[in-house]
């Protein structure tokens, strides 16, 4: 490689330049299909990480049950440990300090009974909320089967090529130098296009249809430099000649016809 004159060095690039442009065709092919397909995923990984944080706020409100049911047995049986207890009393004070205990143990479990309620209702929401995305989920499901089906079809059909393609790629960049491989490369990723390696054609640079100098042009023609442009940062690696006006075009080389000798006629 290191050997390699100008011309080969474009030609190595040329031939890049026209592999990756293949490649982009067949993912061209594809469309938006990719990008449909990786964004109803993300959006099914939405639903069942929203689905399982209701089905976690669920248990929590059962265990909140759970826990008030039993608040409300405790109360119950201070309730009738205490009524009993009103039974032995000696005086008024003892009764009324009785009765206060077990007017605060009706309190708690009524406060119980209400928190039941509301888990109840939340739980409720939290149910309709499940099903609701639980719809989601399979609604989305589908159409994420039928694109994925949509682009397996479309895939199956250039995977072969595309497969070929990737080795003669991979082989084809290893006869072009680190530096400007990195250009390439960079270059390709900037342009909507992707096209970094281009002839002039009609006097312009094909991608951007800028026109190129007459000089530049000549020195694209002769090949002792590899001429970017300087408007896109494109590679300009040959000119169409055909497509040049007349006089750009390079002149042919004309014969010039050997000077005739006239010979005298003898006297007899």
């Amino acid at each position: 490689m290191e050997n390699q004159t100008i011309a080969q060095k474009l030609e190595a690039l040329v031939k890049l330049q026209s592999i990756d442009s293949k490649i982009d065709e067949i993912k061209k092919l594809r469309g938006d299909l990719p990008d449909e397909v990786q964004d109803l995923e993300d959006e099914i990984e939405g639903y069942n990480t929203r689905l399982h944080r209701f089905e976690a706020e669920q248990k929590d409100l059962e265990e909140n049950i759970k826990k008030h049911k039993e608040g409300i047995k405790e109360a119950e049986k201070l309730i009738k440990k205490y009524t009993e207890q009103q039974k032995n009393v000696r005086n008024n004070r003892e009764f009324d300090a009785i009765t206060k205990e077990i007017e605060l143990q009706e309190l708690e479990i009524q406060i119980c009974e209400k928190r039941i309620k509301e888990a109840k209702d939340q739980i409720q929401a939290k149910k309709d909320e499940i099903e609701k995305t639980n719809a989601l989920i399979s609604e989305r499901g589908d159409h994420l089967d039928n694109k994925k089906k949509e682009l397996q079809g479309i895939m199956s059909e250039s995977e072969e090529e595309e497969k070929r393609l990737l080795s003669e790629r991979e082989k084809a960049t290893k006869k072009i130098e680190d530096k400007l491989l990195k250009y390439y490369e960079r270059l390709r990723g900037s342009l909507s296009n992707g096209l970094a390696v281009v002839r002039v054609v009609r006097g312009a640079a094909e991608g951007c249809n800028i026109v190129i100098p007459p000089q530049k042009i000549a020195e694209i023609r002769e090949k002792k430099r590899i001429v970017i442009d300087e408007h896109s940062g494109r590679i300009l690696a040959d000119v169409d000649v055909d497509s040049l006006d007349e006089g750009d075009k390079p002149k042919a080389n004309k014969t010039v016809a050997p000077p005739t000798t006239s010979r005298r006629k003898k006297v007899e």
